[in-house]
């Protein structure tokens, strides 16, 4: 009799576990995040500069069979997570996705504008602050390596995680939206830091108040030594997305990495008539699925839906 009863306990207590299994994986199917644009996350960065985008540093997240590796998103020089990735961040965790961003690289200027101003610090210490945030993002999910997604420094930073601090075993994927790899002329540099002035905001900084602004200059000892050698690391697959209308990295080609497993993509060989500039990238449609398409399946003959793409503000 008991041992009737404990194999009817231990079916019910699987049809339980089924059930239970049945409604997570649904309610984790029927979890949708809004995907935002270029206004989002200009409005994000306004009112909640220190917020994360739908979707990202869901610290309770494991990566599933279909995406084993976590996503790290990293903004750019004077920007943070929440301006940057209202679009991306929630586009993959809709995938499935476990999605984390770093607003990484504050300074005294960070605390003033209340966590508006980030990626400022020089870019040696803001690659430590990313190896350790790697290394919580790992501990959390149970994976064995990253993906990174970075737009301007935050694609080139990763670079010196890789090179110099021991990041390469734990990295996968490291794409990059308009990276500042091989730096920018001074007038590149004027740009990015009058940036601000368009939506509204007074100019915030100087190249004085900006150390990873010098650094990322055309020649800087900082980028001669990341260079040096080489461009790339074994072990990791690059990709890199530019526009030929950036105004922040110039020339241009100066994003472009050379050396195996590199991919770069201008978009305009994909999809002619698209506007976009260097502040409009982590909005552009067709950059973002060239993103999606690099984290997997990284098909070479992939070619995005072109859309109506504008400087400054991306895909309306």
């Amino acid at each position: 009799m008991q041992q009737g009863c404990r194999h009817i306990a231990l079916v019910v207590g699987a049809v339980w576990a089924l059930a239970l299994g049945v409604f997570a994986a649904t309610a984790a199917a029927a979890t949708h995040y809004p995907v935002g644009d270029g206004a989002t996350g200009y409005a994000a960065d306004l009112i909640a500069p220190t917020s994360s985008p739908p979707g990202v540093n869901i610290w309770t997240c494991q990566p599933s069979v279909a995406h084993p590796y976590p996503v790290v998103l990293l903004p750019g020089t004077l920007t943070n997570v929440a301006e940057s990735w209202q679009a991306l961040g929630p586009i993959l965790a809709n995938d499935g996705y476990c999605v984390y961003g770093l607003s990484y690289g504050a300074d005294t200027l960070t605390a003033l504008t209340g966590g508006r101003v980030s990626a400022i610090g020089e870019i040696g210490q803001s690659a430590a602050q990313l190896a350790a945030f790697v290394t919580r993002v790992l501990a959390s999910t149970g994976a064995a390596q990253v993906d990174i997604v970075g737009w301007s420094q935050g694609g080139m930073m990763p670079r010196q995680y890789l090179k110099f601090d021991g990041g390469a075993p734990y990295v996968h994927d490291l794409v990059g939206l308009a990276p500042s790899n091989h730096g920018t002329t001074l007038d590149g540099l004027f740009a990015l830091i009058n940036s601000d002035t368009f939506i509204g905001l007074p100019p915030t900084t100087t190249l004085a108040d900006c150390p990873a602004c010098t650094e990322q200059e055309v020649g800087s000892p900082f980028l001669q030594a990341l260079n040096a050698g080489g461009d790339s690391v074994p072990g990791v697959t690059y990709t890199v997305i530019e526009s030929k209308y950036d105004e922040v990295v110039t020339p241009y080609t100066s994003a472009f990495l050379s050396g195996p497993a590199v991919t770069n993509i201008t978009l305009q060989d994909q999809c002619p008539l698209d506007l976009a500039d260097h502040l409009a990238m982590p909005y552009d449609s067709a950059a973002l699925q060239d993103v999606v398409n690099a984290l997997g399946p990284g098909s070479p003959s992939f070619k995005p839906v072109c859309n109506l793409s504008l400087p400054l503000v991306g895909t309306l």
